[in-house]
């Protein structure tokens, strides 16, 4: 016999061990079918973890890269400290370093907007103050802002407009509220050109600001969190409620001429900045940037974490699946002893053996790896149809719990199959 007549010998052999083997063992299963029920109810348990929890946090994921992407990937936000090196001090020894730096100017925010590279700056700062209109008052989070500002914050306008340059220069006391705050405080009526009296506190109390705009925010897994929202000139916010704080923001977008690199931008606004600070070479900047590609590399870091901890969460559940496996296995193979002296005496082999009860192993965890795919893609459409939770299913996360599913099949179904396999035919066709 050729080496080719070999091969398909021994593939033939093959294909007649998988087929005998799987055919046993699919009637096992249907014979056992309250056991074979428990023990893929085990193994789907920790597949449907693996696929509800990677579809959640995938979702989370796309919603955020989503934001990142509608909001400008090259744009960049000028801050009073350097967001990579922001860290959360809780043993009570005082304040981080980065507290005392000094806030950025109306000077500075005047000279960003000069450079040739910064095509739009949007200064900002944001705090709380509560408004009302005849009756009740309603808490808001208030966003201080110049003009310009939907750049970097989609949505549509449902009536009326933004404040100009000239109302933020001359500190003018107008607002533009969101959708659902206009409702909750205005129900049906049309709030443009109606005025507000806003209580910011200590600080100001009882200020008349006239709303000139209505604006829907762009849909966005956050968007329930921070719907009732005011904006209004950062200059009205400083001058009429004293809200200004240190951690004005400066929300750049790169001027859009060819050439021009967010790169560029940021070492034009550091040299100018240095200069107007005073800051002498080798001392280190008292500012920051925060980029739209950091924000997303910092998510796929988090989210990264996520998985690999969800794995080893679904891998316990494995684990648990393949002891239940190795169980239901032992008892199966000591069921069938003298069915297996039988097999054995009519020439069947260790190996066909062997090859049977890990293939009954194996249908049994990926019944259960398909049960828990169907589980975890019920409940990431329940959570996508009734809350707004995004989760989309990635298909990694597929080929994982099949993969955990298989894996748990053929360690735990070794050791059955290896005692099966070994069993003498002579004592096994005596076993009662």
């Amino acid at each position: 016999m050729n080496g080719l007549d070999r091969r398909r010998a021994n593939t033939d052999s093959w294909m007649h061990v998988l087929g005998e083997g799987t055919r046993v063992a699919r009637a096992a299963l249907f014979a056992n079918w309250r056991r074979t029920v428990l023990t893929v109810l085990g193994v789907g348990i920790g597949a449907g973890v693996v696929v509800t929890v990677a579809a959640v946090i995938e979702g989370i994921r796309s919603e955020v890269l989503g934001a990142v992407e509608s909001a400008g990937p090259n744009n960049f936000t000028l801050m009073p400290f350097d967001f990579s090196e922001v860290r959360v001090i809780l043993d009570g020894s005082g304040r981080p370093s980065w507290f005392d730096r000094p806030p950025i100017s109306d000077r500075e925010i005047r000279r960003v907007r000069t450079l040739p590279g910064v095509g739009l700056a949007v200064a900002g700062f944001e705090f709380g103050a509560a408004l009302r209109y005849r009756s009740n008052w309603v808490n808001a989070s208030w966003r201080a802002s110049s003009s310009e500002w939907p750049a970097f914050f989609p949505g549509d306008f449902l009536s009326g407009r933004d404040f100009t340059p000239a109302e933020v220069n001359q500190a003018r006391a107008v607002v533009v509220l969101s959708a659902s705050l206009a409702e909750a405080v205005f129900g049906q009526l049309d709030p443009v050109g109606k005025r507000l009296r806003v209580n910011a506190g200590r600080r100001a109390a009882n200020e008349l600001f006239t709303v000139v705009g209505v604006y829907e925010p762009e849909d966005n897994l956050f968007g329930e969190a921070s719907s009732n929202f005011a904006i209004t000139p950062y200059t009205a916010a400083d001058k009429r409620l004293k809200a200004r704080d240190r951690f004005t923001f400066i929300n750049v977008q790169v001027a859009p001429r060819e050439g021009v690199t967010p790169q560029d931008a940021q070492e034009q606004i550091i040299s100018a900045l240095r200069s107007m600070r005073g800051l002498r070479p080798g001392e280190d900047n008292n500012f920051g940037f925060v980029r739209s590609d950091q924000i997303a590399d910092l998510f796929n870091q988090l989210t990264g974490a996520f998985f690999a901890v969800m794995i080893g969460l679904s891998s316990v559940g494995m684990l648990v699946g393949g002891i239940g496996v190795i169980g239901i296995m032992l008892i199966s193979v000591t069921e069938r002893t003298r069915e297996i002296g039988i097999r054995k005496a009519v020439g069947a082999t260790q190996r066909e053996i062997k090859w049977q009860f890990l293939i009954e192993a194996s249908l049994l965890t990926a019944t259960g790896a398909a049960a828990g795919l169907m589980i975890g893609w019920g409940i990431s459409e329940l959570l996508a149809y009734y809350t707004p939770l995004p989760a989309r299913i990635p298909l990694w996360s597929v080929f994982a719990a099949i993969s955990l599913a298989a894996l748990t099949g053929i360690l735990f179904g070794m050791i059955p199959a290896l005692r099966a396999a070994k069993l003498d035919p002579v004592d096994a066709l005596r076993y009662e």
